[in-house]
């Protein structure tokens, strides 16, 4: 799990807003099947680092293969500001998709490769 400082971060549209604390050069490019499609660098961090600050109204969950992890998107504009889930050792998580951070230029991040897509 990341520390960091405290970002923003939303869909979009806006209607779906948060805030994390996470240190985005920490983020990781995964290649499954849904983060290879949407582009998703992700840090992780704990429930009491994350607040959904408006939008609860506003958001999808879509589960798939195993079920295990609900990827909440924006139904307005489609955009997946972060997931849910369990790390490996069952606790709570979510992933933060660093793209939808406040203020953050992804062009100067490296992401970790992840190899999802074996899992």
């Amino acid at each position: 799990m990341a520390d960091g400082k405290t970002h923003t971060g939303s869909c979009h549209c806006g209607r779906v807003r948060f805030e994390a604390t996470t240190d985005p050069t920490k983020a990781i490019a995964c290649n499954c099947s849904i983060c290879s499609k949407q582009g998703l660098w992700l840090t992780f961090v704990k429930p009491t680092q994350f607040k959904l600050l408006s939008g609860l109204d506003a958001v999808g969950d879509y589960r798939f293969n195993k079920h295990a992890i609900h990827h909440v998107f924006c139904r307005t504009c489609g955009v997946e500001p972060f997931a849910r889930g369990k790390a490996k050792d069952g606790t709570d998580m979510f992933a933060i998709n660093v793209r939808c951070l406040d203020g953050v230029d992804i062009a100067r991040l490296n992401p970790h490769p992840f190899d999802g897509k074996s899992l």
